[in-house]
């Protein structure tokens, strides 16, 4: 694998598998720039998406959205690999669509990882573990990035995993939030990584900005991405539970305010996992 500024990345994007697994509107221009982060050249951009071919002849409102969202994926640099769904009727009679796009986004990414350094793979679909490994054997660096339902055994088989919750902007929060990532006043996501309960405060880390050195966790680095916010238990929603705290698979979202103690997260309220 190449150590310069010039490594050749190729993202493969499973949108259906993101889509129904918690990244309902994710940005596709901020997942190419987290991609190619580390000054890496997007050499393959590739977006696997799912077409209703029949609904498209009755709803002409959906064909519209769909044409229009594949031509924003081609103005940003993706190459848009349609899958026609097939439709089929269970035995209850029931009638399900099935788009299935795993054996196309695994078979170009092993063809094409020839000329790539760097394969970002945006699904959490537990069959392309042993994609994952081709890959690496082939002398790729692998990332996956997902949201929901991600396979264990494929976050362990990756290089590096990142939850699309932490990436700033990925996923926007809301409207207000727009441009506000990482600043006084806006919301970020971050997961908390020291807490004492004894005390009743702890501390949140969140990605600030899409940069290198991800790795450099220590926000006091200067060269690392990340910020610390200072968190006290009575900003927290009533519903989170603390005595699982810290803990870094459960992510908050939370405001960022400006305290006696620096950045203070306040109005903490829980993201993953879901509590329905």
């Amino acid at each position: 694998m190449r150590t310069d500024s010039s490594q050749k990345v190729g993202l493969y994007v499973d949108a259906a598998n993101i889509t129904r697994n918690g990244g309902y509107g994710m940005r596709f221009d901020i997942l190419r720039d987290f991609a190619c982060r580390d000054n890496g050249t997007p050499v393959r951009l590739n977006a696997y998406v799912a077409y209703d071919e029949s609904r498209a002849k009755t709803d002409r409102d959906y064909k519209e959205r769909t044409l229009n969202f594949y031509s924003i994926l081609r103005d940003y640099g993706f190459k848009v690999i349609e899958k026609k769904v097939s439709w089929y009727v269970d035995e209850s009679g029931n009638r399900y669509g099935k788009a299935n796009a795993d054996l196309d986004m695994a078979v170009d990414a092993l063809l094409q990882s020839e000329n790539l350094d760097r394969v970002m793979l945006a699904t959490g679909d537990g069959d392309f573990v042993q994609v994952v490994r081709a890959l690496q054997n082939k002398g790729c660096r692998v990332e996956v990035v997902a949201f929901e339902n991600v396979s264990s055994q494929l976050k362990r088989e990756a290089d590096f995993f990142m939850s699309g919750y932490l990436i700033p902007n990925l996923q926007p929060i809301d409207d207000s939030n727009t441009g506000k990532w990482g600043k006084v006043g806006g919301k970020v996501r971050g997961v908390c990584y020291t807490y004492y309960h004894a005390k009743n405060y702890g501390f949140m880390r969140y990605i600030d900005h899409i940069g290198t050195g991800l790795w450099i966790t220590d926000s006091r680095n200067s060269e690392s991405p990340y910020n610390t916010a200072f968190i006290h238990d009575s900003a927290f929603n009533g519903t989170i539970e603390r005595s699982s705290l810290p803990n870094r698979d459960q992510i908050f979202e939370f405001e960022l305010t400006k305290g006696d103690k620096g950045l203070q997260a306040s109005n903490i309220a829980m993201v993953y996992p879901r509590k329905d």
